[in-house]
């Protein structure tokens, strides 16, 4: 690029320079032999005699054009390096913006998976809190008015009304979890659906999740906490923990960070 700005009407100055230094000589030759041997002396030269003069005459020229074509090779690999360069950098981008384009598509239909996840939660939580504390079915310490007041605030949108509600009765010393979570069949089965349910969704957050972020928010709702409690006091299985992000070790790489 910097040889053909500097060129002279769009030539490589190498070029115009080997094409003077090539005119110039060939004058030159041609007035050495009018001054010195004389055109018709030099036609009278036998043949092998003037074979030997021009190949001395050209060997210089040859050597020029041979060293200008090697420095114009060497010029355009180096060009097509560069190019090939400026390709990968570009399809490296293209890549990125691929990847990041695929990663958003993932993320948008992951919200929609989610919301749809968090309703059927909701539902779940709500079944197996009115199997355990309804009226009908429970220990009645919901009541029929209380039970359509919760009903109605998770219609309106609040999907998590119930594991906050599970999570309230978590704090009572006489309260057995355990057992509201697994004494009987029915609510057996809630839990389990809660657990399968949300450890789906947890899988489909971690493939298009890449800093934890939607990890987390997950783990540390009112439905994450709720299903790490099914989780510990499962009767039958032994659950691994669900972790997120580790805090310790990111305050820590912050630290070293701010050091640095």
């Amino acid at each position: 690029m910097d040889e053909k700005k500097n060129s002279y009407l769009g030539i490589d100055k190498r070029l115009l320079f080997s094409y003077i230094m090539t005119v110039v000589w060939i004058l030159m030759g041609m007035l050495y032999i009018s001054n010195t041997v004389g055109w018709s002396s030099f036609v009278g030269l036998p043949i092998a005699e003037m074979g030997s003069f021009l190949e001395g005459a050209f060997a210089p020229l040859a050597f020029l054009w041979l060293v200008i074509g090697l420095f114009i090779q060497q010029s355009v690999l180096a060009e097509n390096n560069e190019e090939l360069r400026r390709n990968n950098l570009h399809s490296e981008k293209q890549t990125l913006a691929i990847a990041a384009t695929e990663l958003n598509a993932r993320q948008e239909t992951f919200f929609k998976i989610a919301e749809n996840t968090r309703r059927q939660l909701g539902a779940i939580s709500g079944l197996l809190y009115i199997s355990s504390q309804g009226a009908v079915v429970g220990n009645g310490s919901l009541s029929s008015e209380d039970n359509v007041e919760v009903w109605k605030q998770y219609a309106s949108g609040d999907y998590e009304v119930f594991s906050r509600m599970f999570l309230t009765l978590a704090g009572g010393s006489d309260i057995d979890l355990k057992e509201l979570f697994y004494e009987t069949n029915i609510r057996c089965n809630h839990s389990n659906n809660f657990i399968v349910s949300f450890d789906r969704l947890i899988k489909q957050a971690k493939q298009c999740d890449t800093d934890n972020i939607i990890l987390d928010s997950l783990l540390y709702s009112a439905h994450g906490l709720l299903n790490q409690r099914l989780r510990e006091l499962h009767p039958m299985i032994k659950f691994e923990v669900l972790a997120g992000t580790n805090v310790d070790a990111y305050l820590q790489q912050y630290a070293l960070q701010n050091i640095d």
